[in-house]
Order: structure tokens, then sequence, then C-alpha cells
């Protein structure tokens, strides 16, 4: 089996920067179509990366770039960007539900439009944009095109340290990973593959950093999510589904057992444990 992405259309969320904008690389490399779908159209200080300079790297990476800034919150934004999307490469056969809102606070420190921002892109978000790529992914299955939904989400897990010091974020990363389990069941028919992936470590991205007490220098970069998705989104859909992946020990799996160039710091051995992974 020749594995590679060529000619795949890609619709990506939060993919300005980051790990969605790394799996978007990823997938340029083999000659994709990337939709890149994020809210980022002005350059932030912050927030280094915007939808058009992701698209830059997409094009420079060897692949086609389609920039629809989109707030997946909103269900007409989301099928405005799967129409633009159909309209400009002629179908999706892979959707990554990258895009995730984070907070962790505890209950008392979370005010109620953290907690709606948190499930509006994390759970609603997902599960609107899987919707909408739906028809187009079976589509992509009568086409024979091996259609993939990836989410960047965690393990179920229900053991209480995971809930106890952000009830809300976990509740919301976990809605994800419920759509995982759900969808895996519900679009098996139709021959689409539906799975998770998670960090092992944390991961250097611009929004961990904005994050106080972090330590970079003992973070993963967010390549190594984008070369084990490539392994997932090449895989058989009929034979590969319904799984929570993560990230080292899918790399592993395929031969991949030198990891040092993903580090940060090169050498380091003590790593940030992500979160959810017992």
């Amino acid at each position: 089996m020749t594995r590679s992405l060529q000619g795949k259309t890609l619709f990506i969320t939060g993919a300005s920067r980051g790990i969605g904008l790394a799996i978007g690389v990823r997938a340029a490399r083999d000659g994709a179509n990337v939709v890149l779908v994020a809210k980022t159209t002005e350059p932030n200080p912050r927030l280094p990366g915007t939808l058009y300079s992701a698209a830059a790297e997409i094009e420079a990476a060897g692949g086609q770039a389609l920039p629809v800034p989109t707030d997946i919150r909103d269900e007409q934004a989301v099928a405005a960007a799967v129409r633009a999307a159909v309209d400009r490469f002629g179908g999706i056969d892979i959707l990554v539900n990258n895009a995730s809102a984070i907070s962790l606070t505890n209950t008392a420190m979370t005010p109620m439009k953290r907690f709606d921002l948190m499930f509006g892109v994390n759970v609603r978000g997902t599960y609107c944009c899987t919707q909408a790529c739906l028809p187009h992914l079976v589509d992509s299955e009568k086409a024979g095109r091996q259609p993939h939904v990836l989410n960047m989400s965690p393990p179920l897990s229900m053991r209480e340290h995971w809930f106890r010091p952000h009830v809300a974020y976990t509740m919301a990363k976990y809605g994800m990973s419920e759509c995982t389990l759900g969808h895996a069941g519900e679009f098996r028919p139709h021959g689409i593959a539906v799975n998770s992936l998670w960090p092992r470590t944390a991961i250097a991205t611009a929004a961990l950093q904005m994050i106080p007490g972090v330590d970079i220098e003992r973070c993963r970069k967010p390549e190594i999510l984008a070369d084990a998705a490539w392994w997932i989104l090449t895989s058989d859909p009929k034979a590969v589904t319904g799984r929570f992946f993560i990230d080292d020990e899918v790399l592993q799996s395929h031969g991949v057992h030198d990891l040092e160039r993903y580090s940060v710091t090169p050498g380091t051995t003590q790593f940030i444990p992500d979160f959810f992974v017992d």
C-alpha cells in the first residue's frame, strides 16, 4: 500500500497556527488540498499566525490552500465554509476537528461565558463541522477516496483526577471524544473512519505559552502530532476507526522510534505530560 494524501482535500479547523497548521503542512507535502478554517485574519502579537500566513505555508509546502474565515460555533458560517471547499476542490475527503478552547479553572473561577466558549468550540463546533461535512465524506467513500474524521481529543477516562481541577474543560474535551465514539459507530456503514489523536506530552504552541508557569523547553513540537495524524489519515478507514490514538504510540507502531527531532530542546528526557493520559 502506497501511503499518500496527494490530491485529497482536508478541511481543518483551528488551522491558522499550531497543531492544525502542522497537520496541514504535512498533508501539503504530499500535494494535498487544505481548507484552512479559523477566525484569525489579523496579526495578533500574542498569538502569531493568521489564516493567510498559514495558507502561504501550505502553498510553500506543495499543497493548494483555501483560507476560509469561520467561527465554527456558527452553523451558517460552517455551512458556507463547506460550500466554499466543495466549490474550490470538488469535495471533502478528510475532516480534522482541531479547534479548541481551554480554561484550566475550577468551578468558582470559570465564568459561564468561558464555559459556553469551551462547549461552543469544542463540542458544538466538532459536531457541527462533522454534520456539515458528512454528505461529502459519504461521496468521498463512494468515489473510493477513503474518508476520515480525526478529532484532536483525548482517550475517554472516568477517573476523578481528570475532572476535579477543571470540570468544564474536561467535559468539553471529552465531548469531542464522545463524538469519536458515537460517530465511529454511526458512520461505519458508510466506510468513514472516525478517530481521536492526543499527545503524550505537552505540545509547544503559541496558545500553551500563554498559560502561566508552562516550561516550553520541556515540550514537544506540533510536528509529532502532524506525523502521527498522517499515519492515521493514510490508513484504511474500514480497518482503523473508533480508536483513541496517542501520538508516540502511533509513530512507534510504524517503526518510528527516534523521537528526538520532536523535542523543543534536544536531549530532553523529562517532558511535561499532557492531560488525560493515564
